[in-house]
């Protein structure tokens, strides 16, 4: 039985085909660049190594399947991923998993969010995710079945409207407000989603993606649910690792201003945190991918990876048993 299960979550940044118009700014990528970026990308998956990898700003699940098929570890492996719709006003990214392990039933998309959460009125997409949730079902030992939600919630970029101009701090105050607004009313909608399975399945859960916020904003402790019963709870995968070294932290996943930042997180239930006496296991420990970051690389993403390594205990008389 396999005890390691590796987790690992991966913002490819703009992975899409040659010639395809992402963004009004941005020029579309050529085959050359686009070569190289399959090339690059499925080196950096392969070195990831992880049993099950989450995915962020996938423009086609076809590209995302073409640099599988260019790897050497995941040409196997599950792939669940939707496509953006292709008559919506505008092009818009979307997650992925991929999983060397099993997965227990078909994946979902959660597009919409729960009936008691919604945008303040006025809001445009009230009701839904900016980009969709991915739940899968895993199964990452006999008996024991963990559900995977994938996420990449709203940025940080300013949500003007379309008379606005950026060189007005009053406008530019007000859109990074929309903004923050939108973020947290997707983390406040992925909380009640995990509460809702955590009661519905009664089995560990992971939640893996791009947040977009640092692990101690407001909007990523919603989704850690601080406050919430204990069986609800979510913890960083970060903080709960046995092996952490506080005299070495090198972690961070994101470059900005010169600014070292963490937006990308992996977030395990109380069944993985090996402080809690019903642990099923533990994060021994969590790896962060990122030298690339200070390369400058064309190709590379402008994220680092995250990588949490998972242990389950041994079990006893059927059922696993908590740490010494």
């Amino acid at each position: 039985m396999q005890e390691e299960i590796r987790f690992a979550t991966f913002n490819t940044l703009n992975l899409a085909p040659p010639g395809a118009q992402l963004y009004d700014n941005l020029v579309p990528i050529t085959p050359e660049e686009y070569e190289a970026k399959l090339a690059w990308t499925a080196r950096q998956v392969d070195l990831l190594n992880a049993d099950v990898i989450g995915f962020q700003e996938i423009f086609s699940q076809a590209v995302l399947k073409e640099v599988l098929a260019r790897t050497q570890r995941y040409r196997e492996a599950a792939h669940v991923g939707f496509d953006p719709d292709p008559h919506a006003s505008r092009l818009t990214p979307s997650v992925a998993l991929v999983s060397r392990l099993p997965l227990a039933a078909p994946g979902q998309a959660f597009s919409l969010f729960p009936d008691n959460v919604a945008m303040p009125p006025g809001s445009r997409d009230p009701d839904r995710f900016t980009r969709a949730p991915l739940h899968a079902a895993i199964e990452i030992a006999p008996g024991v079945t963990v559900d995977v939600i994938v996420v990449h919630l709203k940025s940080r970029r300013p949500d003007y409207r379309s008379s606005d101009s950026g060189e007005d701090p009053h406008l530019y105050a007000l859109a990074c407000l929309r903004s923050l607004i939108r973020r947290g009313t997707e983390a406040t909608a992925l909380r009640v989603l995990l509460t809702d399975m955590a009661h519905a399945h009664r089995r560990p859960r992971i939640v893996m993606g791009d947040f977009n916020d640092v692990a101690d904003s407001v909007t990523t402790e919603i989704v850690l649910g601080e406050g919430t019963p204990p069986a609800d709870r979510m913890y960083d995968a970060f903080r709960v690792q046995r092996q952490q070294d506080n005299g070495r932290d090198v972690g961070f996943s994101i470059l900005h201003d010169r600014r070292h930042t963490t937006i990308d997180h992996i977030l395990v239930s109380p069944e993985f945190n090996h402080a809690l006496p019903d642990a099923i296991g533990e994060v021994t420990d969590v790896v962060y991918l990122n030298d690339h970051l200070n390369l400058g690389l064309p190709e590379a993403s402008d994220h680092g990876q995250v990588l949490a390594r998972l242990r389950l205990f041994p079990r006893a008389d059927g059922f696993r048993t908590g740490a010494d």
